[in-house]
């Protein structure tokens, strides 16, 4: 194929790809606003345009997770438009194979695929960190002192006994808290006090607690403005101990968790799942290029294109089914994280290649 020929096909999917994503990005991120707006309706002094910003900072993350989706329905919908203009016609009839204009939608997938991985990536997980902050301060204060929350759980232990650390959220990896509890023993395990804090946030030796308040056995309740409670810990144990999500931590600081998770004598399976499936990537959405093109090639006036691209729709959310199926083998021990990775778009490139050898070659 020439290179004309090539850059005109390549052109025609990275634009179909560039107007979905885009359109999703605006979906999502109103879908999302319209939901924070109806969690804000009952705060006084909350701005639309501090909502806004917590919205926006949260669609580059939830939009990645569809981004195979995204590469099938723009590759659909390139080839389906050419075939119906007739482009694909004279294409083949000038004796080009149909590898030859699907080619080129496959390595630009995999370079966007390596640019997801490296690039954006780390920015959807900076993004989704800054949008936790943002809304973590828009919602402090809906949440009395009693409230114990789920969300994050610490141990540490001191010469002055051990304590266990809750909080409803965390921000940068748990080095800072909101709504924290916090339940203080002796060397003997006998309870000792319990702390309720607003925030707390990690420094050299100490959490510094803002707007706690102390409860002891022996004496009523008192409030301290800034209380700071004894620590050894580091930010590297704290990340560690606080076991953050997978997917919320950036692809180039993965293979640092996976190892401090094993020097905890934790289980590294999640993380070990979600870094293959960021380096498989590429070979992901070219596997999804190919899935598409499969299904929709076939020319309009032989019908049932409309049967088919249903079907290869219904083959993506299979896939999709597959890739949490198969994470979760993976963190029960069944499978290695490597295979649990590389099994979706294996068997999406697979289906996609003999679809294709079966209608193109026979």
């Amino acid at each position: 194929m020439t290179g004309t020929l090539a850059r005109y096909f390549g052109w025609r999917f990275l634009s179909a790809v560039i107007m979905i994503l885009a359109g999703l990005l605006v979906l999502v991120a109103m879908v999302d606003f319209v939901e924070m707006m109806r969690r804000t309706s009952d705060m006084k002094d909350v701005s639309a345009l501090a909502v806004a910003k917590v919205s926006l900072y949260r669609v580059p993350h939830l939009t990645e997770r569809v981004l195979p989706f995204t590469v099938m329905a723009a590759a659909m919908m390139c080839y389906v438009n050419l075939s119906r203009r007739l482009e694909l016609v004279v294409a083949r009839s000038v004796g080009f194979s149909a590898w030859q204009f699907i080619g080129p939608a496959v390595i630009i997938a995999m370079l966007v695929g390596v640019a997801t991985t490296a690039a954006y990536n780390p920015i959807s997980a900076s993004l989704r960190e800054e949008s936790a902050r943002l809304e973590s301060e828009l919602f402090r204060g809906t949440y009395s002192f009693n409230q114990i929350g789920t969300g994050f759980w610490v141990r540490q232990h001191t010469d002055e006994g051990h304590a266990i650390i809750n909080a409803r959220s965390s921000r940068q990896q748990g080095v800072e808290l909101d709504d924290v509890s916090v339940f203080r023993f002796d060397d003997s395990d006998r309870f000792v006090q319990r702390i309720e804090a607003k925030s707390a946030e990690l420094h050299a030796g100490f959490w510094r607690l803002r707007e706690a308040r102390i409860f002891t056995i022996e004496a009523a309740p008192a409030d301290r403005d800034v209380y700071d409670l004894k620590t050894h810990l580091t930010e590297a144990q704290v990340r560690r101990e606080s076991f953050v999500s997978p997917d919320a931590v950036p692809f180039w600081q993965l293979s640092a968790y996976i190892s401090l998770a094993e020097s905890a004598g934790l289980s590294t399976a999640g993380y070990r799942v979600q870094y293959y499936q960021l380096l498989l990537q590429p070979f992901y959405l070219a596997g999804m290029v190919l899935l598409a093109a499969s299904v929709s090639l076939r020319s309009f006036r032989f019908g049932g294109v409309q049967k088919m691209i249903l079907g290869g729709i219904f083959v993506g959310f299979l896939l999709y089914v597959m890739s949490k199926v198969t994470g979760d083998f993976s963190k029960a021990g069944l499978i290695p994280p490597v295979v649990a990775a590389a099994l979706p778009p294996l068997a999406g490139g697979l289906t996609g290649v003999v679809t294709l050898l079966y209608q193109e070659d026979g």
